[in-house]
């Protein structure tokens, strides 16, 4: 993997780890309908100059009731889920939790699609995945009925990422650009979301590091975070460039620990990698790309996305000299350059 890859590689690692942080800061003091409100909202206005300099919103015409379901699925619903959890468990737990939607994914797959086939892999690794998940609950949780409430949460937020992964893979949402729907995404949620968000505004003016938490989770983990995991797959293709899925959630403790003195244990960590073991076995020992579902136009095996596809999943130049990377307009080029170069 070239330098640039490696680059993009952890800076992904970072960008999808340390929004636990944020969104635990952040709720102490904002209700977690604004979070979410306020992170998808300013992630629609940095992502939506992009995609309309990129020309792939019109690409979505006759599409936007998928992507209203979409978007409740995948985004209205675990974002706000994550951050109702995160007042009740350490951002630790709720990224250690995540981490299993791989075995999630495996799990509806085998019900919801028929390609899908049950094999003795298969099963031994949502066997280990489960062990991992109740290693955590049983030793991180342990009795308290309020943090048990709170992982069951995450729990439910990871099985709406893992059903809209599977739902990417549909043919509806298969010829769309990712660029655009991601970009659509986070616009709708913004607006199914704001009656609610009204009720929640925060009473006073939030502190200045809860108001860096929720422009960080915005710009940073969700646009920033969208346009560097382009640049990541088309540079070293989806196969590699998703093994960053299994890194965010080490990211995500280590700043628990060190920023929040958030308590591991040894349990902790053996539950972690029990769970990065099942969802290795679970997915046929390939990086997690379910977990993305149809964003990443991969095809097994390529280094680059090839222009054609570059062009029909990501919204990017199919001829020229940028043919098949991804390229942000000027005003987005030169920061995205500053954390890869």
């Amino acid at each position: 993997m070239s330098g640039k890859g490696w680059s993009l590689f952890a800076v992904m690692s970072v960008l999808w780890g340390v929004p636990y942080l944020f969104i635990r800061v952040a709720v102490h003091e904002v209700d977690p309908v604004f979070v979410t409100f306020a992170r998808v909202g300013i992630a629609a206005l940095v992502l939506l100059p992009v995609a309309l300099h990129r020309a792939v919103m019109s690409r979505l015409r006759g599409r936007w009731a998928a992507i209203t379901v979409l978007a409740l699925v995948q985004i209205v619903g675990p974002f706000t889920l994550i951050g109702i959890a995160e007042q009740h468990v350490s951002s630790s737990l709720a990224s250690l939790l995540i981490a299993a939607d791989p075995l999630l994914v495996a799990v509806f797959a085998i019900w919801l699609d028929r390609s899908e086939r049950v094999t003795g892999g298969r099963m031994v690794g949502l066997l280990v995945g489960l062990v991992g998940v109740l290693l955590l609950l049983g030793f991180d949780v342990g009795g308290d009925a309020r943090v048990l409430f709170g992982a069951a949460l995450v729990v439910l937020a990871a099985a709406g990422y893992a059903a809209g992964a599977l739902m990417l893979k549909r043919p509806t949402y298969a010829s769309l650009p990712s660029l655009g729907v991601v970009t659509a995404e986070c616009a709708i949620a913004t607006v199914v979301i704001a009656p609610f968000a009204a009720f929640r505004v925060p009473s006073h003016v939030p502190s200045l590091e809860v108001v860096g938490s929720l422009v960080g989770l915005g710009v940073l983990c969700t646009a920033l975070a969208w346009l560097a995991f382009f640049a990541l797959i088309t540079e070293v293709g989806a196969s590699r460039g998703t093994v960053f899925t299994y890194v965010n959630p080490a990211v995500a403790v280590v700043l628990g620990v060190v920023l929040l003195d958030e308590p591991v244990t040894a349990w902790t960590a053996a539950g972690f990698l029990l769970i990065v073991l099942g969802s290795w076995l679970s997915t046929g020992g390939r990086p997690p790309t379910a977990l993305l579902g149809g964003l990443t136009g991969r095809r097994r095996g390529e280094r680059r996305i090839p222009p054609a596809a570059a062009a029909d999943f990501l919204g990017v130049p199919a001829t020229g000299p940028s043919a098949g990377t991804f390229l942000p307009p000027r005003w987005m080029a030169a920061p995205i350059r500053r954390i890869t170069t």
